[in-house]
């Protein structure tokens, strides 16, 4: 018994010595655009580091980027990654494939932001004006939040059984390719399922580019189309580190809703931007953009998803897929 109880100890120490010692580690996936805005902060300004410390924690902190919402599940799922930035498309993706095992759900969001879908074919107004010899850019194809989101207006537009009746038109391609294509023209690709500032670039780069549909419209307004979302065993195993994460978060989004300028200048810094800083400063100030940890409306792609066999399990609120963090009581 005494044996049993002795080793019972050792084994309790040793995984305290390990959950302590995975403590104070972030490797953080991000993709292209302003709206990763807040990471960008959060880094710049060692928002993480700065909260960790106060916590009684020394954090180091790892950024790399990738493109989709594919590449970065693969990444977090291998454990390459603790905490994944992607579409809600691709957390709903996971969070459906991991229920009982690894249970990804979301931690928060990164701000609402409008998507747009731009053409430069002037005879695409709508999305039914799209044929065979277009091409439709965006970060993967069929699980981005883009892919997503085309898939809920087609379902609008032409009835569930159809929501995937312009799958075959797209292509994967990120932001910045896709709206160097958009821009200069003459290319497969004459359609760009962006984000900001890529979407306002290929607008104000060529006058044929145009707006076709806006995402708001399609989700019902103003909308959390980009998250951030992890593990149980990271968020369970790491709680200061977790918390610190969640504490520089709130501290970014306040900075990119009361210094906008200086938001500009930190997006320039962290993604050696050549964009005109008053462009980007205007992006940043649009009134359509909110920085905000809450999510929201995103059920109505959750719902959709699950209705065309996109993902297998129903949940039945926006708090299944998120964790129960205080800033997601009011998720929707």
């Amino acid at each position: 018994m005494k044996i049993n109880t002795l080793i019972s100890a050792a084994l309790a120490l040793s995984l305290a010595g390990t959950a302590a010692h995975a403590e104070g580690q972030l490797r953080i996936a991000e993709q292209f655009g302003i709206v990763y805005l807040l990471l960008n902060i959060a880094q710049d300004q060692k928002l993480i580091e700065k909260h960790g410390k106060a916590a009684g924690l020394d954090i180091k902190v790892e950024n790399v980027k990738l493109s989709g919402g594919a590449a970065v599940n693969e990444a977090l799922l291998s454990g390459s990654i603790d905490i994944a930035g992607a579409g809600v498309g691709p957390l709903l993706t996971i969070w459906d494939r991991t229920a009982g095992k690894q249970n990804v759900r979301g931690i928060a969001s990164l701000g609402n932001f409008p998507y747009y879908l731009t053409s430069n074919n002037p005879a695409v107004k709508t999305i039914a004006d799209f044929t065979d010899k277009d091409r439709i850019a965006l970060p993967a194809v069929g699980v981005s939040v883009q892919s997503r989101i085309l898939q809920l207006a087609s379902a609008k537009r032409w009835g569930d059984a159809q929501f995937n009746r312009l799958g075959k038109l797209q292509v994967a391609l990120p932001h910045p390719e896709a709206t160097a294509a958009l821009v200069k023209g003459g290319t497969e690709v004459n359609a760009h399922f962006g984000n900001p500032p890529f979407q306002e670039q290929g607008l104000a780069g060529n006058p044929a580019v145009h707006i076709v549909l806006k995402s708001y419209e399609v989700l019902g307004g103003p909308a959390s189309a980009t998250v951030l979302y992890t593990t149980e065993k990271y968020r369970r195993d790491n709680p200061k580190t977790y918390a610190a994460f969640i504490a520089a978060l709130g501290e970014a989004a306040r900075l990119a809703s009361t210094q906008p300028e200086l938001a500009a200048d930190i997006f320039i810094r962290s993604n050696n931007s050549k964009l005109e800083r008053d462009f980007l400063i205007k992006i940043i100030k649009n009134p359509e953009v909110q920085y905000k940890l809450t999510p929201q409306n995103t059920y109505t792609l959750a719902d959709f998803m699950h209705r065309v066999g996109a993902i297998k399990s129903r949940p039945g609120r926006a708090q299944d897929y998120f964790f129960d963090d205080a800033h997601n009581a009011a998720a929707n």
